[in-house]
């Protein structure tokens, strides 16, 4: 869960970008932001409290991608100043919850045993979709311990057809009699 910092900012960019119409582009921003706030050199030369505040914000601004614009190069220069540079990737994701929620999507991560191709995470995405009836931006982890099938969770539900737990829940009927 996002700190509350991270929470009240995400909060003020996303009414910006909604104002705007501009909320596919603000995530694509806050996504460059997060690259360059969360780079180790610049990382390390930003928590140095012993360098000014002012000079932090002069070497983000140098360092600010076209990918960020000018508002994306003035939100990092603002957490640089603030010094909550840290917050960045928090921020984003509490972001693009927001958006979700605004777009009536819901977000999913599936764990398996391996990789999913492209065209299987797209499969799988459209049919949870379907299934749920809501539009489904699907995450996807790896977990060899699973040996196979997936974990679904959406939201607070979660659906195990892994095979480990299968196994497990077999052990468990052997064992009880």
């Amino acid at each position: 869960m996002a700190s509350g910092p991270a929470r009240r900012y995400a909060k003020a960019v996303f009414e910006l970008a909604q104002a705007e119409g501009q909320v596919d582009r603000w995530s694509r921003r806050l996504a460059a932001v997060r690259d360059l706030l969360s780079n180790p050199g610049l990382k390390a030369v930003l928590d140095n409290r012993a360098l000014p505040g002012a000079r932090r914000v002069e070497l983000v601004g140098e360092l600010a991608t076209p990918e960020m614009g000018e508002e994306g190069k003035n939100l990092a220069r603002l957490l640089a100043e603030a010094g909550r540079s840290d917050v960045i990737a928090d921020l984003l994701t509490e972001y693009e919850r927001l958006a979700d929620e605004a777009a009536g999507r819901l977000r999913a991560t599936v764990t398996t045993a391996v990789s999913l191709s492209d065209a299987d995470r797209k499969s799988l995405a459209e049919r949870v979709s379907r299934r749920l009836g809501a539009q489904v931006r699907l995450d996807s982890r790896v977990d060899p311990e699973l040996i196979g099938g997936l974990v679904l969770q959406v939201g607070d539900r979660l659906y195990d057809a892994s095979v480990a737990t299968r196994l497990q829940q077999l052990r468990r009927r052997l064992a009880a009699t």
